[in-house]
């Protein structure tokens, strides 16, 4: 979601040996649209999973059929992620793969969508030849357009717009206990290490009257649990109402029992925000708040807009204001000239604040950024790799001490369905997650979307059990 937000592990996949042998884009289809089927595979963030949604609404609005597999799909586009140059990597490998299906489809689409798609817009063509769509993210509103007219050459709509917010349009949600909202896109922060301002353009606020509707469309639907979503969520503003009365005036939407947001920007929290955090209790507890880093030297190269004195007062403030909040970060290592004593000092930050979880990246260069063009990325890649091990353990003992504060505790848990795994006695487990956003996993049977009062007698690190008190 932020500038190095996680992203979803992508499939060890490779290119296809020999892609030449294999047919090459389709010559002009000329197939109806009209049930043409769909298969949208997503990679990344929240935002790329709530664009998904967006898109499988424009499509289904035109007539195409959304599908559930590649195999079934006559048309296949990938939303991506473009944070990452690993994930550009595999995608680029998953995109390979699915070229293999046109050895039995040959008229089959393949589409890329997304961040990546607006990073490499030079570049993809020549890497993955076989694509036939390239496709930002401010063009889904031209697909159905842009999909009936893919042809020999690759079609390429990565105009970025100042305007684009999708307004009025519903995402195709599944069932499910907890909604994606958009509620500001594009980011302004122009970090020196992130690409997500090139790739997603300026920001700007989706008008809260929107807002509002989707929210009381979703509490009609049965969805408890709603997600504001944005680059800086913190930052909202469209004119008439600010980030603080945004969810004043969602919590009063009959029917919404729970409230999260992600991610907020540190130098944009003000105490009108905090004070809404803290008053209504249909607010989680639970804040991604992205440090990146405890050194002030890197702070300033990084142009995140704000002091680790600054941060860590925040973090001061927020956590007097708010019982039992839980608290995760983002934080990069090896970021161009990140000394020792830098990387030391984001030990000592982790070490003071203990985070309940943390995204944790080794710094890889993005092309297009201020510091991909300025800036040496002089951190020697085994130097990288030490680091990101030392406080990925770090992380992993300091959230299973967090974590066993709860044991002996009641929390509330909204279910989400049934676990992977059976319990020990090999019957079916159920899961959820705590206020603060704790995967908890149930003993007994519980149905989705109910709220259940769970004892904790057991953790991990990632994880809380508990037994449903009756």
């Amino acid at each position: 979601m932020t500038d190095s937000a996680a992203t979803t592990e992508l499939p060890q996949l490779e290119l296809l040996e020999s892609c030449d042998a294999l047919p090459t884009a389709a010559k002009a289809r000329t197939a109806p649209n009209h049930h043409r089927p769909v298969y949208i595979e997503t990679y990344g963030c929240q935002m790329n999973v709530a664009d998904t949604e967006v898109v499988a609404s424009i499509l289904s609005d035109a007539g195409y059929r959304i599908v559930d597999s590649p195999e079934e799909a006559k048309i296949i586009l990938i939303n991506t992620c473009a944070v990452r140059e690993n994930a550009e990597e595999r995608v680029i490998g998953r995109v390979g793969q699915l070229h293999g299906l046109r050895r039995t489809q040959p008229d089959l689409t393949i589409g890329v969508l997304g961040c990546m798609a607006q990073h490499l817009t030079d570049t993809l063509p020549q890497r993955a030849p076989f694509v036939d769509l390239v496709a930002g993210p401010d063009a889904y509103q031209r697909l159905p357009e842009l999909l009936a007219q893919t042809a020999d050459e690759t079609l390429l709509d990565t105009r970025l717009s100042r305007t684009e917010n999708y307004v009025g349009i519903d995402p195709a949600r599944k069932d499910g206990t907890n909604a994606w909202v958009t509620i500001i896109r594009g980011c302004d922060k122009f970090c020196t290490f992130c690409v997500v301002p090139y790739v997603r353009g300026r920001e700007r606020s989706v008008p809260s009257d929107e807002i509002l509707r989707q929210v009381r469309d979703l509490a009609r639907a049965g969805f408890r649990e709603v997600t504001l979503l944005g680059q800086t969520v913190n930052s909202y503003d469209d004119g008439q109402r600010d980030f603080a009365r945004l969810l004043d005036e969602v919590a009063e939407i009959d029917g919404v029992d729970r409230i999260r947001f992600t991610s907020p920007y540190p130098a944009d929290f003000n105490e009108a925000t905090i004070d809404a955090i803290a008053r209504l209790p249909q607010v989680c507890p639970s804040l991604h708040l992205p440090v990146q880093s405890a050194s002030e030297e890197q702070l300033e190269i990084m142009r995140r807009g704000y002091t680790i004195a600054e941060y860590r007062d925040l973090v001061v403030r927020l956590r007097e204001a708010i019982p039992d909040l839980a608290l995760t970060t983002d934080i990069i290592v090896g970021f161009s000239g990140e000394s020792d004593d830098d990387f030391q000092k984001t030990v000592d930050l982790m070490e003071e604040i203990r985070f309940d979880s943390a995204f944790m990246f080794r710094y890889s260069e993005r092309s297009g950024t201020f510091a991909h063009k300025n800036m040496p990325d002089d951190v020697p890649d085994d130097v990288k790799a030490a680091r990101l091990h030392q406080i990925i353990e770090l992380q992993e003992g300091i959230s299973a001490q967090m974590n066993q504060q709860w044991i002996g505790r009641t929390v509330e848990v909204l279910v989400e369905g049934k676990s992977r795994r059976p319990g020990p006695d090999g019957q079916p487990t159920f899961f959820g997650r705590s206020p603060q956003g704790k995967v908890t996993i149930i003993r007994e049977p519980a149905q989705m979307n109910d709220l259940v009062q769970v004892r904790i007698d057991r953790v991990t690190s990632h994880t809380l059990y508990g037994t449903s008190e009756l």
